[in-house]
Protein backbone atom coordinates (compact mmCIF):
# COMPACT_ATOMS: atom_id res chain seq x y z
CA UNK A 1 0.00 0.00 0.00
CA UNK A 2 1.68 3.37 -0.85
CA UNK A 3 1.36 6.30 1.30
CA UNK A 4 -1.28 8.16 -0.76
CA UNK A 5 -3.43 5.22 -0.42
CA UNK A 6 -2.76 4.87 3.41
CA UNK A 7 -3.76 8.80 3.54
CA UNK A 8 -7.06 8.23 2.01
CA UNK A 9 -8.13 5.49 3.86
CA UNK A 10 -6.84 7.22 7.56
CA UNK A 11 -8.92 9.98 6.59
CA UNK A 12 -11.84 7.54 5.52
CA UNK A 13 -11.33 5.69 8.85
CA UNK A 14 -11.14 8.93 10.92
CA UNK A 15 -14.81 9.47 9.57
CA UNK A 16 -16.32 6.22 10.96
CA UNK A 17 -14.13 6.54 14.12
CA UNK A 18 -15.97 10.05 15.49
CA UNK A 19 -18.76 8.32 15.15
CA UNK A 20 -18.11 5.50 17.76
CA UNK A 21 -19.72 5.79 21.71
CA UNK A 22 -17.34 5.68 24.12
CA UNK A 23 -18.45 2.22 24.86
CA UNK A 24 -17.41 1.31 21.60
CA UNK A 25 -14.19 2.30 21.65
CA UNK A 26 -13.55 1.11 24.79
CA UNK A 27 -14.60 -2.56 23.84
CA UNK A 28 -11.77 -1.86 20.76
CA UNK A 29 -9.00 -1.11 23.02
CA UNK A 30 -9.83 -4.53 25.32
CA UNK A 31 -9.67 -6.28 21.97
CA UNK A 32 -6.36 -4.81 20.69
CA UNK A 33 -4.71 -5.44 24.29
CA UNK A 34 -5.73 -8.76 24.40
CA UNK A 35 -4.46 -9.57 20.50
CA UNK A 36 -1.29 -7.92 21.85
CA UNK A 37 -0.61 -10.33 24.53
CA UNK A 38 -1.38 -12.99 22.40
CA UNK A 39 1.61 -11.81 20.54
CA UNK A 40 3.87 -11.19 22.57
CA UNK A 41 6.31 -14.35 21.33
CA UNK A 42 6.60 -12.93 17.81
CA UNK A 43 6.86 -9.06 19.12
CA UNK A 44 9.61 -10.26 21.43
CA UNK A 45 11.51 -12.34 18.56
CA UNK A 46 10.93 -9.28 16.08
CA UNK A 47 12.67 -6.93 19.18
CA UNK A 48 15.24 -9.45 19.49
CA UNK A 49 16.00 -8.78 15.58
CA UNK A 50 16.05 -4.93 16.30
CA UNK A 51 18.18 -5.24 19.06
CA UNK A 52 20.60 -7.38 17.30
CA UNK A 53 21.13 -5.31 14.19
CA UNK A 54 21.13 -2.11 16.02
CA UNK A 55 24.24 -3.24 18.33
CA UNK A 56 25.92 -4.50 14.76
CA UNK A 57 25.51 -0.83 13.94
CA UNK A 58 27.37 0.40 16.78
CA UNK A 59 24.20 2.33 18.38
CA UNK A 60 24.92 3.07 22.17
CA UNK A 61 23.42 0.92 24.67
CA UNK A 62 21.43 3.83 26.44
CA UNK A 63 19.68 3.80 23.54
CA UNK A 64 19.57 0.03 22.91
CA UNK A 65 16.96 0.06 26.09
CA UNK A 66 14.96 2.26 24.71
CA UNK A 67 14.29 0.11 22.16
CA UNK A 68 14.34 -3.26 23.92
CA UNK A 69 11.32 -5.00 25.03
CA UNK A 70 10.29 -7.87 27.11
CA UNK A 71 7.48 -9.15 28.88
CA UNK A 72 7.24 -7.09 31.57
CA UNK A 73 7.82 -3.96 29.59
CA UNK A 74 5.03 -5.13 27.23
CA UNK A 75 2.46 -6.13 30.28
CA UNK A 76 3.45 -2.26 31.62
CA UNK A 77 2.38 -1.12 27.85
CA UNK A 78 -1.06 -3.29 28.29
CA UNK A 79 -1.43 -1.33 31.60
CA UNK A 80 -1.02 1.67 29.75
CA UNK A 81 -4.02 0.79 27.42
CA UNK A 82 -6.60 -0.23 30.44
CA UNK A 83 -6.30 3.46 32.14
CA UNK A 84 -6.79 4.80 28.95
CA UNK A 85 -9.61 3.03 28.89
CA UNK A 86 -10.66 3.83 32.68
CA UNK A 87 -9.99 7.76 31.71
CA UNK A 88 -13.12 9.89 30.73
CA UNK A 89 -13.97 10.06 27.01
CA UNK A 90 -13.25 14.27 25.76
CA UNK A 91 -15.37 13.63 22.35
CA UNK A 92 -18.18 15.73 23.18
CA UNK A 93 -17.10 17.63 26.49
CA UNK A 94 -18.43 20.89 26.69
CA UNK A 95 -15.48 23.39 27.95
CA UNK A 96 -17.81 26.20 27.84
CA UNK A 97 -21.37 27.02 27.23
CA UNK A 98 -23.43 30.40 27.70
CA UNK A 99 -27.05 31.92 26.63
CA UNK A 100 -27.02 35.19 24.66
CA UNK A 101 -29.55 37.92 25.96
CA UNK A 102 -31.03 37.08 22.60
CA UNK A 103 -31.61 33.46 23.73
CA UNK A 104 -28.83 31.83 21.33
CA UNK A 105 -27.40 29.03 23.17
CA UNK A 106 -23.40 28.21 22.48
CA UNK A 107 -21.77 25.38 23.72
CA UNK A 108 -17.83 25.21 23.36
CA UNK A 109 -17.82 21.16 22.77
CA UNK A 110 -14.59 19.41 22.21
CA UNK A 111 -14.41 16.69 19.31
CA UNK A 112 -11.09 14.72 17.26
CA UNK A 113 -8.32 16.70 15.10
CA UNK A 114 -9.23 14.02 12.60
CA UNK A 115 -5.87 12.22 11.27
CA UNK A 116 -2.67 12.72 12.99
CA UNK A 117 0.79 11.29 12.32
CA UNK A 118 3.40 10.64 15.01
CA UNK A 119 7.26 10.33 13.63
CA UNK A 120 9.48 8.83 16.42
CA UNK A 121 12.49 6.90 17.41
CA UNK A 122 13.73 3.47 18.35
CA UNK A 123 10.94 3.25 21.36
CA UNK A 124 8.02 0.18 20.39
CA UNK A 125 5.76 1.76 23.12
CA UNK A 126 5.05 4.84 20.97
CA UNK A 127 3.60 2.24 18.24
CA UNK A 128 0.84 1.32 21.26
CA UNK A 129 0.59 4.52 23.71
CA UNK A 130 0.10 6.49 20.44
CA UNK A 131 -2.52 4.55 18.73
CA UNK A 132 -4.59 3.86 22.17
CA UNK A 133 -4.45 7.48 22.69
CA UNK A 134 -5.84 8.48 19.19
CA UNK A 135 -8.55 5.57 18.77
CA UNK A 136 -9.63 6.64 22.26
CA UNK A 137 -9.69 10.53 21.12
CA UNK A 138 -11.43 9.52 17.92
CA UNK A 139 -8.62 9.91 15.44
CA UNK A 140 -6.99 7.72 13.01
CA UNK A 141 -2.82 8.00 13.14
CA UNK A 142 -0.34 7.08 11.18
CA UNK A 143 2.80 5.57 12.43
CA UNK A 144 6.69 6.27 11.05
CA UNK A 145 8.85 4.81 13.46
CA UNK A 146 12.71 4.77 12.79
CA UNK A 147 14.33 2.16 10.71
CA UNK A 148 15.65 0.37 14.36
CA UNK A 149 12.60 -0.59 15.39
CA UNK A 150 11.04 -1.65 12.11
CA UNK A 151 10.45 -5.20 12.71
CA UNK A 152 8.98 -5.08 16.43
CA UNK A 153 6.11 -1.94 14.76
CA UNK A 154 5.25 -4.20 12.18
CA UNK A 155 4.31 -6.89 14.90
CA UNK A 156 2.59 -4.96 16.56
CA UNK A 157 0.66 -2.89 14.41
CA UNK A 158 -0.26 -6.23 13.00
CA UNK A 159 -1.43 -7.30 16.67
CA UNK A 160 -3.12 -3.82 16.58
CA UNK A 161 -5.32 -4.64 13.46
CA UNK A 162 -6.05 -8.04 14.23
CA UNK A 163 -7.74 -6.56 17.85
CA UNK A 164 -9.83 -4.23 15.83
CA UNK A 165 -10.49 -6.72 13.06
CA UNK A 166 -12.05 -8.94 15.75
CA UNK A 167 -14.83 -6.79 16.19
CA UNK A 168 -15.17 -5.11 12.75
CA UNK A 169 -18.57 -6.68 12.30
CA UNK A 170 -20.46 -4.59 14.73
CA UNK A 171 -18.55 -1.09 13.83
CA UNK A 172 -16.39 -1.03 16.43
CA UNK A 173 -12.88 -2.25 15.35
CA UNK A 174 -11.85 -0.21 12.34
CA UNK A 175 -8.54 -1.65 11.20
CA UNK A 176 -8.04 1.31 8.60
CA UNK A 177 -7.76 3.82 11.49
CA UNK A 178 -4.19 2.65 12.64
CA UNK A 179 -1.51 2.20 9.95
CA UNK A 180 2.31 2.08 9.49
CA UNK A 181 4.53 3.88 7.19
CA UNK A 182 6.97 0.70 7.04
CA UNK A 183 9.20 1.17 4.05
CA UNK A 184 12.20 2.58 5.99
CA UNK A 185 12.96 5.17 3.76
CA UNK A 186 13.64 8.53 4.06
CA UNK A 187 12.08 10.35 1.51
CA UNK A 188 8.66 8.93 3.09
CA UNK A 189 8.60 11.40 5.73
CA UNK A 190 8.77 14.20 3.34
CA UNK A 191 5.30 13.13 1.84
CA UNK A 192 4.37 12.68 5.58
CA UNK A 193 4.90 16.66 6.43
CA UNK A 194 3.33 17.79 3.31
CA UNK A 195 -0.27 15.56 3.24
CA UNK A 196 -1.81 18.79 3.06
CA UNK A 197 -5.56 18.14 3.46
CA UNK A 198 -5.09 14.16 4.74
CA UNK A 199 -2.77 14.80 7.66
CA UNK A 200 -4.09 17.04 10.57
CA UNK A 201 -1.43 17.25 12.68
CA UNK A 202 1.79 15.76 12.75
CA UNK A 203 3.83 15.15 15.96
CA UNK A 204 7.65 14.12 16.05
CA UNK A 205 8.98 12.69 19.39
CA UNK A 206 12.76 11.54 19.36
CA UNK A 207 16.25 13.80 19.90
CA UNK A 208 16.72 17.21 18.91
CA UNK A 209 17.73 16.73 14.93
CA UNK A 210 14.69 15.17 14.28
CA UNK A 211 12.12 17.48 15.81
CA UNK A 212 14.18 20.71 13.84
CA UNK A 213 13.84 18.51 10.61
CA UNK A 214 9.90 18.17 11.15
CA UNK A 215 9.59 21.96 12.68
CA UNK A 216 11.25 22.94 9.51
CA UNK A 217 10.00 20.82 6.64
CA UNK A 218 6.21 19.97 7.55
CA UNK A 219 3.64 22.31 5.82
CA UNK A 220 1.24 20.76 8.28
CA UNK A 221 0.26 21.90 11.49
CA UNK A 222 2.92 20.06 14.31
CA UNK A 223 3.25 19.67 17.97
CA UNK A 224 6.52 20.61 18.47
CA UNK A 225 7.89 17.64 21.31
CA UNK A 226 10.88 19.14 22.55
CA UNK A 227 14.15 17.37 23.43
CA UNK A 228 15.07 17.20 26.88
CA UNK A 229 18.20 19.18 28.31
CA UNK A 230 17.19 18.64 31.64
CA UNK A 231 18.48 20.40 34.32
CA UNK A 232 18.95 19.95 38.43
CA UNK A 233 19.66 23.16 40.37
CA UNK A 234 21.17 22.29 44.40
CA UNK A 235 20.43 25.96 46.02
CA UNK A 236 21.95 26.51 49.16
CA UNK A 237 19.95 25.58 51.49
CA UNK A 238 19.29 22.09 49.42
CA UNK A 239 19.64 18.41 52.01
CA UNK A 240 22.38 17.78 50.54
CA UNK A 241 22.29 14.03 51.25
CA UNK A 242 18.57 14.26 49.49
CA UNK A 243 20.09 16.24 46.52
CA UNK A 244 22.95 13.65 45.78
CA UNK A 245 19.87 10.61 45.57
CA UNK A 246 18.09 12.65 43.85
CA UNK A 247 20.75 13.38 40.91
CA UNK A 248 21.24 9.56 40.83
CA UNK A 249 18.04 9.07 39.97
CA UNK A 250 17.55 11.86 37.44
CA UNK A 251 20.51 10.84 35.91
CA UNK A 252 21.66 7.37 36.13
CA UNK A 253 18.27 5.20 36.25
CA UNK A 254 17.87 5.50 32.52
CA UNK A 255 19.84 7.94 31.08
CA UNK A 256 19.00 7.65 27.80
CA UNK A 257 15.43 9.04 27.96
CA UNK A 258 14.22 12.85 27.90
CA UNK A 259 13.60 13.34 31.14
CA UNK A 260 16.63 12.41 32.65
CA UNK A 261 18.93 15.40 33.29
CA UNK A 262 22.03 16.61 31.45
CA UNK A 263 22.88 19.38 33.51
CA UNK A 264 23.66 19.66 37.21
CA UNK A 265 23.78 23.14 38.57
CA UNK A 266 25.28 23.83 42.14
CA UNK A 267 25.40 26.79 44.33
CA UNK A 268 28.86 27.88 45.17
CA UNK A 269 28.20 27.59 48.89
CA UNK A 270 27.46 24.32 49.06
CA UNK A 271 29.95 22.89 46.27
CA UNK A 272 32.78 21.78 48.31
CA UNK A 273 30.29 19.68 50.36
CA UNK A 274 27.77 18.35 47.64
CA UNK A 275 30.40 17.33 44.62
CA UNK A 276 32.38 14.82 47.05
CA UNK A 277 28.87 13.67 47.63
CA UNK A 278 28.14 13.21 44.35
CA UNK A 279 31.61 11.79 42.78
CA UNK A 280 31.42 9.02 45.70
CA UNK A 281 27.55 8.11 45.13
CA UNK A 282 28.28 7.59 41.22
CA UNK A 283 31.20 5.76 41.55
CA UNK A 284 32.79 6.10 37.86
CA UNK A 285 28.84 5.51 36.50
CA UNK A 286 29.06 8.22 34.79
CA UNK A 287 31.53 10.76 33.03
CA UNK A 288 31.14 14.30 34.78
CA UNK A 289 32.23 17.45 32.55
CA UNK A 290 33.07 20.45 35.02
CA UNK A 291 33.18 24.12 34.95
CA UNK A 292 36.09 25.82 36.11
CA UNK A 293 35.22 25.85 39.33
CA UNK A 294 33.72 22.64 40.09
CA UNK A 295 36.47 20.80 37.88
CA UNK A 296 38.96 21.01 40.88
CA UNK A 297 36.53 19.87 44.10
CA UNK A 298 35.30 17.33 41.29
CA UNK A 299 38.81 15.71 40.38
CA UNK A 300 40.14 15.85 44.31
CA UNK A 301 37.49 14.05 45.60
CA UNK A 302 37.51 11.67 42.56
CA UNK A 303 41.07 11.43 43.62
CA UNK A 304 39.31 9.52 46.81
CA UNK A 305 36.59 7.67 46.06
CA UNK A 306 36.04 4.63 44.30
CA UNK A 307 35.35 4.10 40.32
CA UNK A 308 37.72 6.01 39.36
CA UNK A 309 41.30 4.03 39.87
CA UNK A 310 44.12 4.75 37.19
CA UNK A 311 42.88 6.12 33.68
CA UNK A 312 39.02 6.21 34.42
CA UNK A 313 39.94 9.19 36.24
CA UNK A 314 40.99 11.01 33.03
CA UNK A 315 38.40 8.82 30.87
CA UNK A 316 35.40 10.01 33.80
CA UNK A 317 36.43 13.71 35.10
CA UNK A 318 36.90 16.43 31.93
CA UNK A 319 36.95 19.68 31.71
CA UNK A 320 33.15 21.30 29.88
CA UNK A 321 33.70 22.00 26.15
CA UNK A 322 31.95 24.85 24.43
CA UNK A 323 28.57 23.05 23.80
CA UNK A 324 28.23 20.62 26.84
CA UNK A 325 25.79 22.88 28.55
CA UNK A 326 23.80 22.67 25.27
CA UNK A 327 23.68 18.88 24.61
CA UNK A 328 21.14 16.22 25.33
CA UNK A 329 23.58 13.57 25.64
CA UNK A 330 21.01 10.62 26.60
CA UNK A 331 24.33 8.47 28.02
CA UNK A 332 25.99 8.56 30.99
CA UNK A 333 27.49 12.08 30.93
CA UNK A 334 26.35 15.09 33.42
CA UNK A 335 27.58 18.36 32.71
CA UNK A 336 28.73 20.47 35.86
CA UNK A 337 28.49 24.13 36.86
CA UNK A 338 28.63 26.45 39.91
CA UNK A 339 26.59 29.11 40.18
CA UNK A 340 26.28 32.17 42.86
CA UNK A 341 22.88 32.44 43.06
CA UNK A 342 18.83 31.25 42.28
CA UNK A 343 18.93 34.27 40.26
CA UNK A 344 22.42 33.09 38.11
CA UNK A 345 20.73 29.53 37.56
CA UNK A 346 17.75 30.53 36.33
CA UNK A 347 19.25 32.83 33.68
CA UNK A 348 21.84 29.94 32.51
CA UNK A 349 18.62 27.57 32.58
CA UNK A 350 16.38 29.28 30.51
CA UNK A 351 19.43 30.44 28.23
CA UNK A 352 20.46 26.85 27.45
CA UNK A 353 17.38 24.44 28.44
CA UNK A 354 14.93 23.00 25.66
CA UNK A 355 11.54 24.20 27.75
CA UNK A 356 11.33 20.68 28.83
CA UNK A 357 11.60 19.48 32.53
CA UNK A 358 13.81 21.53 35.70
CA UNK A 359 14.08 20.98 39.30
CA UNK A 360 15.32 22.84 41.99
CA UNK A 361 16.41 21.43 45.24
CA UNK A 362 16.02 24.19 48.28
CA UNK A 363 14.29 24.48 51.67
CA UNK A 364 14.32 28.38 50.48
CA UNK A 365 10.73 29.15 50.31
CA UNK A 366 11.51 32.77 48.50
CA UNK A 367 14.18 30.42 46.21
CA UNK A 368 11.32 28.03 45.09
CA UNK A 369 8.88 30.50 44.55
CA UNK A 370 11.43 32.64 42.46
CA UNK A 371 12.40 29.20 40.69
CA UNK A 372 8.81 28.50 39.93
CA UNK A 373 7.85 31.81 38.47
CA UNK A 374 10.82 32.59 36.45
CA UNK A 375 11.91 29.15 34.51
CA UNK A 376 10.09 28.65 31.25
CA UNK A 377 9.68 25.36 31.04
CA UNK A 378 6.75 22.77 30.37
CA UNK A 379 7.55 21.07 34.09
CA UNK A 380 8.90 22.56 36.55
CA UNK A 381 9.78 20.67 40.05
CA UNK A 382 10.70 21.58 44.06
CA UNK A 383 12.64 18.90 45.44
CA UNK A 384 12.32 16.39 43.28
CA UNK A 385 13.37 14.36 39.92
CA UNK A 386 12.47 14.99 36.38
CA UNK A 387 12.25 11.87 36.26
CA UNK A 388 8.25 12.20 36.62
CA UNK A 389 7.61 14.03 33.48
CA UNK A 390 5.68 10.84 31.87
CA UNK A 391 1.96 11.03 30.92
CA UNK A 392 1.86 7.62 32.68
CA UNK A 393 3.25 9.32 36.20
CA UNK A 394 0.87 12.15 35.63
CA UNK A 395 -2.25 10.26 35.29
CA UNK A 396 -2.64 9.93 31.53
CA UNK A 397 -2.13 5.86 31.06
CA UNK A 398 0.16 6.62 27.90
CA UNK A 399 1.96 9.83 26.09
CA UNK A 400 2.46 11.58 23.12
CA UNK A 401 5.12 13.23 23.72
CA UNK A 402 6.00 15.85 26.22
CA UNK A 403 4.93 19.32 24.19
CA UNK A 404 7.62 21.75 24.67
CA UNK A 405 5.58 24.75 22.87
CA UNK A 406 3.55 27.17 23.99
CA UNK A 407 0.51 26.75 21.82
CA UNK A 408 -2.48 24.29 22.01
CA UNK A 409 -0.88 21.81 24.59
CA UNK A 410 2.34 22.11 27.06
CA UNK A 411 3.72 18.91 29.01
CA UNK A 412 2.87 15.24 28.59
CA UNK A 413 0.37 14.56 26.00
CA UNK A 414 -2.75 12.48 26.72
CA UNK A 415 -6.12 12.37 25.01
CA UNK A 416 -7.26 15.89 24.83
CA UNK A 417 -3.94 16.75 23.53
CA UNK A 418 -5.53 15.30 20.07
CA UNK A 419 -8.61 17.44 20.29
CA UNK A 420 -10.06 20.60 18.69
CA UNK A 421 -13.39 21.68 19.93
CA UNK A 422 -15.97 23.73 17.75
CA UNK A 423 -19.05 26.33 18.79
CA UNK A 424 -22.22 24.78 19.10
CA UNK A 425 -25.35 27.12 18.84
CA UNK A 426 -28.63 26.58 19.20
CA UNK A 427 -31.52 29.36 18.49
CA UNK A 428 -35.10 29.73 17.92
CA UNK A 429 -34.99 31.97 14.98
CA UNK A 430 -33.12 34.48 15.53
CA UNK A 431 -31.78 36.37 13.44
CA UNK A 432 -28.72 39.40 12.91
Amino acid sequence: MNLQTIFESLRESSKELARLSPGQKNRALASVKEAIRTSIPSILSANDLDVSRAREKGIKESLIDRLSLNEARIEGILSGIDEIIAQTDPIGQVVSGWTNENGLAIKQVRVPIGVAAIIYESRPNVTVDAFAIAYKSGNAILLRGSSTALETNREIVAAIKKGLAALSDNGEGIPGAVELASSGKRDEVDEILNARGYIDVVLPRGGADLIKMVVEKASVPVIETGSGICHLFVDASADLDRAVLIAENAKLQRPGVCNAIEVLLVHSSVAKDFLPKLVEKFAGRAQFRCDQRALPIVKAAAEKASGYDGDKLSEKILAAGKDDFDTEFLDNILAIKVVDSVEEAVSHINSHNTKHSESILTTDVKNAAYFKTNIDAACVYVNASTRFTDGQVFGYGAELGISTQKFHVRGPMGLSALTTTKFIIEGEGQIR
